[in-house]
Parts: C-alpha cells; structure tokens; sequence
C-alpha cells in the first residue's frame, strides 16, 4: 500500500467539499500525486463520474486557505479519447499513471489507472498522431505568414502571434508525434529536449524561439525569436515531412519554400 498523500489542504475536507452522489472517484494529480509540489504548487483535482450526460457544478479554481484547488470533472467518453486521441494521450495518460486516489468508490479509478499503466504508443496510434501532426502543421502556416509580415513591418502584434505558433505550436507538434507521455505541461521543455537531443539543431532554434537566454546569457530580441520560429518550422516540417499525408506535406514544403526565400536560414548561437 502507497503512503498516504501529503497535501496543503486535509483531503477529507476536499472529499467532503468536491463529492457528489454521482461522483465515482475523486484524484489528485500533478505535482502533489508525483510528490514534488512546492509551496505554490495547485492541487489539481479530477471528479470521474460514470454518468455521461452530468454536468456538475464546483469545476473551476478555488482558494481554500492559502490553497489554489483547481477542480474539473471527466465522464466516460473523456477518459476514452485518452486511449484513442495522440494529442489527448500525451498529455493524460503519464498523470493517469501517476494519480492518487482520494476516494475511489468500487476500483472506479483503479481500473482506468490500470489500463493507462498497461498503455502502448502502438502502431495506430502513431498513426493517428502522424495525421494530428500534419493538420496543425498546416493549421500554424497562418502563424508563419503572421512572422514573415510582422518581420517585413516590424509589426510587434503579428511577431508575437507568430512566436507563439513557433514555439509552443511546434513543440507540441512534435510531442504528440514522437508520442512523448508528461505528467504535467511544468517539464515539457527539458523533457523534450532530451528525447530529441540537447545538441541538436531543432533544440538549439526552439530555445531561440521561446526567447531563453543562452551559455553568454544574451536574451534574443523578438524578431530573433521569431526568425528562429520560423527556421524551426523550416526544420520540422522537413523532418516530419515522411511521415505526412501528400496534401499536408505539400503545404508544408511550399511554406517552407517561403521561409526560405525571406532569407531565414540559420539564426546566431546565443
């Protein structure tokens, strides 16, 4: 048996506080189900309910003492598409594995835990994950033009609709499509360099890209960033590239084609 969980907040009144008839079990996950909370870490609360059509109330933030309690509910068809959805399975299933049961009426939870322990990224799923990837591929092309005009005007509001889609977009991108399992969004940056590679060159852009500083401790300026999103979207789009339906794949490289033509080849090391 597990030790029970240390949390700011008694988890009988949070039983008390978050329960319903309805509710088949009550889960912490995050930072305090992996047991390593600080002292401004949430408490992130999951309600599974096996009824399909509840909608209940008490979802949302709350400030209990000095804690942030942020509370949601999951029925049935949600924990499914954790099973079947690549975008959903990265970022759910690694907390699924790790969750720590407050109440668990009948094993509810139990079982669902059980099958997120026994989870493979099998071939389906990658396949399912290689056509996410090529659609939001295509989806952050508006970003791309967004970068190559605001670097064209100077314009700060479209350079900085085109980092985020360089940056954050594409990192996710290659999460769901090289089926990386988090337990929580906090290490998704160092958890996806290392799975690519700290030394290499789609790492070295995307740390331009987010605008952190380098090994001299220079920051870049925003139309770096944004020159670097745009190269690591040159560079992502190149490597995924096999892995693309033929209409996403020819967006994709006429895109970076674009890219290429504004003279956005490398960017300097920082």
């Amino acid at each position: 048996m597990s030790d029970p969980i240390k949390l700011p907040v008694d988890p009988a009144q949070l039983v008390r506080r978050f329960d319903h008839p309805e509710i088949r079990a009550i889960v912490v996950m995050g930072s305090h189900a992996r047991g390593d909370a600080g002292p401004w870490s949430d408490v992130d609360l999951v309600r599974f309910t096996a009824n399909p059509d509840l909608a209940l109330p008490d979802n949302g933030s709350y400030l209990i003492g000095d804690t942030l309690v942020v509370a949601s509910t999951v029925a049935p068809a949600e924990v499914q598409a954790w099973f079947e959805r690549p975008e959903l399975a990265v970022i759910k299933i690694a907390g699924a594995r790790r969750g720590r049961a407050l109440l668990d009426r009948d094993g509810f939870f139990a079982q669902i835990q059980a099958r997120a322990q026994a989870f493979e990224w099998d071939a389906a799923m990658q396949a399912r994950a290689n056509a996410w990837a090529g659609a939001q591929l295509v989806g952050w092309i508006e970003e791309v033009h967004k970068g190559l005009e605001g670097l064209r005007r100077n314009d700060v509001g479209r350079l900085l609709n085109a980092r985020h889609g360089c940056s954050w977009g594409l990192s996710f991108v290659m999460q769901v499509q090289l089926g990386l399992l988090l337990d929580g969004d906090n290490s998704f940056y160092n958890a996806l360099a290392a799975a690519i590679g700290p030394n290499d060159e789609w790492v070295r852009l995307r740390q331009i890209a987010f605008g952190v500083e380098g090994a001299a401790g220079t920051a870049p300026s925003l139309a770096e960033q944004v020159r670097a999103g745009l190269a690591l979207y040159a560079l992502t789009g190149e490597r995924l590239a096999p892995a693309l339906a033929p209409p996403e794949r020819a967006l994709v490289e006429r895109t970076i084609e674009h890219i290429r033509a504004a003279g956005i080849l490398l960017t300097p090391t920082l």
